[in-house]
């Protein structure tokens, strides 16, 4: 089967899982995650004196209630080192270096930020962070395409060090 075809099979399976997840609101009347059992407010954009229907919500968001609070920070690290893993069969052609190089600086920051707000707190991943933050001093600051490409070694090798800290240790962003 080709990988196109595999591909839009897996976004189909993840829509269809998302929406699944988003259809399972409590009936109207029942008791929300919060403990309150009165109407919804609106949150959809519809006046808020308009009657409830079956398609309004009638729990709070997801993000919005405490287990979710403490498992999203673990969803950026791992939204985050997806993005970063997603450089690892890039690299630098003439014509793509520019992009390339600034994709992964970016997909890198993305990482530091998503470990240093994870509810384990950034203490939790000290090698990569230490990694990132020895990457910056080189930089200083700069991170134009010719300062990048005159570090490309180090920028590609904090990328592939991290990633096989984060390969060590899958807990921690699953």
């Amino acid at each position: 089967m080709p990988i196109s075809k595999i591909r839009g099979a897996a976004v189909v399976a993840v829509a269809l899982a998302a929406l699944s997840v988003s259809c399972g609101t409590s009936p109207k009347g029942s008791a929300s995650p919060g403990g309150s059992t009165g109407a919804p407010a609106a949150t959809t954009g519809a006046s808020s004196s308009a009657a409830p229907t079956d398609s309004t919500p009638t729990a709070p968001p997801a993000s919005r209630t405490p287990s979710a609070q403490r498992s999203e920070p673990v969803s950026l690290v791992r939204d985050a080192f997806a993005g970063l893993q997603a450089t690892l069969n890039d690299s630098c052609t003439p014509g793509n270096c520019a992009y390339f190089l600034g994709r992964v600086y970016d997909e890198l920051h993305r990482m530091d930020a998503a470990m240093k707000a994870d509810a384990k707190g950034p203490g939790h991943f000290p090698e990569p962070i230490a990694l990132i933050k020895k990457l910056d001093a080189e930089l200083a600051g700069d991170r134009s395409f010719e300062n990048l490409k005159k570090h490309q070694t180090l920028l590609i090798d904090t990328r592939d060090k991290i990633n096989v800290w984060m390969q060590g240790h899958p807990d921690d962003y699953r």
